[in-house]
């Protein structure tokens, strides 16, 4: 009688003490105060493999014993993506070589990656004398699913490489070549065996396959089945890491979510917007995109607020490093997706250092440093009001 009597009184105790755990636990911050967070509308089978995915992300590094080096910028994923957000400058990467779209001509040196960390018993690698190159701040990765899943013809409809409309403003997409490996999506466009590039600074790679695959091969010197080549070394390796992995990485990469903006009430933040508009940064970094049918649900048909055209704008002289990939000339970069902006700090310690290489530490340095097709933008910037200059970056902000 004794037994029976304590079993639910010890069970309703633990309930207690389990309810009050609960309320000891901090609240979760709200969706729109961080980068990272899985798409709604996922199955539960996709959310388990997104779980796969992010595992492999942020949880796992590399080491001699399974795969790393010899020659690496990084250990992990999440080292250069902390939090799913912009890269800081210890984790800049230098880029060298291709000084033009006849093919990259420092490869016997290096190219077209710098590994300047290396395995005990290995040297590092050093610039080439005379390399063209450019130092590259890794960028956030969430809603690069959302970006993928937007239809060719729809960055077709705001390229203007003639500037037919007169605005000082000729985007047009980056037509590059894709390596053997990559499915090309349902519904893609063609121009002379070459398809439109959307990620990386230039826009030099076509898919989220490909830019993980490549991220895993330069920057952790970690071989796969489709880049099998070591590029420190140059030898072909099993691969190091398993097909299933590369796409469970894929797929989480692809699945989250876009970063919310916040304060979007706040009169400030309503009149910048407005001043945004009026000085034509939408020129480049349109506002509204809507994806397309995709094999992840999730993805389809979804309006979303990237504030990119994904194209390549000559952004003048202050900006061309000398250095470009596939066919992008030195000066043209991809519009940098202009959502998340205002959490970029909480993955680059407390600072921001924005533009493709880090040099400005704040949003207002970089708009002085547009030029080429954006100096009717910033010209336009420069003469606002220092309130209105306020306001503008309140806006930016609040992305």
């Amino acid at each position: 009688m004794y037994c029976r009597t304590l079993k639910p009184l010890l069970i309703v105790v633990l309930l207690i003490l389990f309810g009050s755990c609960e309320k000891l636990q901090p609240e979760a911050p709200p969706d729109n105060s961080i980068l990272d967070g899985v798409l709604t509308e996922l199955s539960l089978l996709e959310q388990t493999r997104h779980l796969k995915g992010d595992q492999s992300f942020n949880d796992k590094h590399f080491h001699a014993a399974n795969g790393l080096g010899p020659g690496f910028v990084a250990t992990s994923c999440g080292s250069c993506h902390a939090g799913d957000g912009k890269g800081h400058p210890f984790s800049t990467l230098t880029r060298f070589g291709q000084a033009d779209s006849n093919g990259n001509t420092w490869l016997e040196k290096g190219g077209p990656q710098l590994q300047h960390r290396v395995l005990p018993g290995y040297q590092p690698e050093q610039l080439p004398s005379g390399a063209p190159f450019a130092k590259l701040i890794p960028p956030a990765v969430t809603g690069l699913g959302l970006l993928e899943a937007i239809a060719d013809e729809t960055l077709l409809m705001f390229a203007d490489p003639f500037d037919l409309n007169s605005d000082g403003i000729s985007g047009r997409p980056h037509w590059n070549t894709v390596p053997a490996y990559v499915q090309i999506r349902a519904g893609a466009i063609a121009s002379h065996d070459r398809y439109i590039g959307r990620f990386g600074h230039k826009a030099a790679v076509y898919s989220l396959l490909q830019q993980t695959l490549g991220a895993y091969n330069q920057d952790m010197g970690i071989t796969s089945l489709q880049e099998p080549s070591d590029p420190y070394t140059g030898q072909k390796n099993d691969p190091e890491i398993s097909q299933n992995e590369i796409n469970d990485v894929v797929f989480y990469l692809q699945t989250l979510k876009a970063p919310m903006p916040r304060n979007i009430h706040d009169p400030e933040v309503i009149k910048g917007r407005q001043l945004f508009n009026q000085i034509n940064c939408t020129g480049c970094h349109l506002p509204e995109l809507k994806t397309a049918l995709s094999p992840i649900n999730a993805l389809s048909n979804k309006t979303i607020y990237p504030f990119t055209d994904l194209l390549l704008h000559d952004m003048g002289p202050d900006l061309d490093d000398g250095y470009t990939e596939g066919f992008a000339t030195s000066a043209e970069w991809r519009t940098t997706p202009l959502w998340g902006l205002g959490l970029a700090s909480q993955s680059q310690g407390g600072k921001v250092y924005l533009l493709h290489d880090g040099r400005a530490s704040s949003i207002d340095q970089a708009i002085r440093l547009h030029g080429g097709e954006a100096s009717n933008s910033r010209n336009g910037y420069l003469k606002l009001t220092g309130q209105e200059r306020k306001a503008l970056i309140r806006f930016l902000e609040s992305l």
